[in-house]
């Protein structure tokens, strides 16, 4: 039998819903020991928390602010002191705002964002990546959910492109670092994404070929590339398409890829998001 999740403590941030969620029971479902749920929701964290008792499983919801670095650290502290480290790390948390660049406020938008989609992964990871490489001759993964945004610009898009550029980034290269230190279980991959039907995406427009990907089928690819270890995995395949294309072409020449035929320069024209808390 191949490497699972079954008998593993796994921690998911913006465990409330959508994604988060899923990923929550998929681990649940599949014979996780615990299941660590962190969301700002806690109204919505007890319910999917009910979810995973009725299946048997161990959930411990914990209502953090993941862009707070201090509530972080204490959640953090919490979980290491009664399971004494941690098998899968789901950094699942996001936000997104969609308007003009000069159109978003400094601190409910541009901090914002940044805050919960680029450094949240990171405070959290550091609190517990130490804990994770000491567990020798076990596996282990951390699975970061970027976006097809990390790879092509978009307008009406600019600081949740840069969120997740950040991401996907530092992620890719957290997995290089741990590979250099021969530590061969520990390993990272990079979740990416065109738009996820969760609400999140609210009015936004596929562009061609492209079609709004369900939360089910997303977590399961995500879920499958985890399990495997593969450093990154892009969803679906005109997002690996699109990355060769623009790394090939100049850059006008992309513009009219993009922009004339692909139509994604207009995907955000009419988006609306969601007024729920953060996925």
């Amino acid at each position: 039998m191949g490497f699972s999740v079954r008998g593993c403590d796994v921690l998911v941030t913006g465990a409330a819903m959508g994604m988060g969620r899923l990923f929550a029971l998929r681990a649940a479902k599949e014979g996780a020991r615990s299941v660590i749920l962190w969301d700002i929701d806690s109204a919505k964290l007890a319910i999917v928390a009910e979810e995973i008792r009725a299946l048997a499983v161990i959930a411990k919801p914990m209502q953090v602010d993941v862009s707070d670095a201090d509530a972080v650290a204490n959640a953090a502290r919490s979980v290491l002191d009664e399971c004494g480290g941690l098998d899968f790390l789901i950094n699942n948390a996001g936000v997104v705002r969609g308007k003009p660049f000069w159109e978003h406020d400094v601190d409910a938008d541009i901090k914002f964002t940044m805050n919960i989609n680029a450094v949240a992964p990171m405070v959290i990871t550091r609190q517990f990546i130490r804990a994770m490489m000491a567990q020798d001759g076990k596996s282990r993964r951390i699975l970061n959910i970027a976006s097809a945004a990390a790879t092509v610009s978009n307008p009406r898009m600019s600081v949740y492109a840069s969120s997740k550029w950040a991401v996907l980034g530092w992620s890719d290269s957290l997995r290089l670092e741990l590979e250099q230190v021969g530590d061969s279980l520990l390993k990272v991959t990079t979740f990416c994404p065109t738009y996820v039907g969760t609400g999140m995406f609210a009015g936004a427009r596929g562009p061609l070929l492209t079609p709004i990907i369900t939360p089910e089928a997303a977590v399961d690819a995500a879920w499958r590339a985890m399990i495997a270890g593969k450093p990154i995995k892009y969803m679906p395949w005109t997002t690996t398409l699109g990355t060769v294309l623009k790394g090939l072409l100049p850059v006008r020449a992309w513009d009219f890829v993009a922009g004339r035929v692909f139509g994604v320069y207009r995907s955000m024209d009419h988006f609306t998001g969601r007024a729920d808390p953060p996925d």
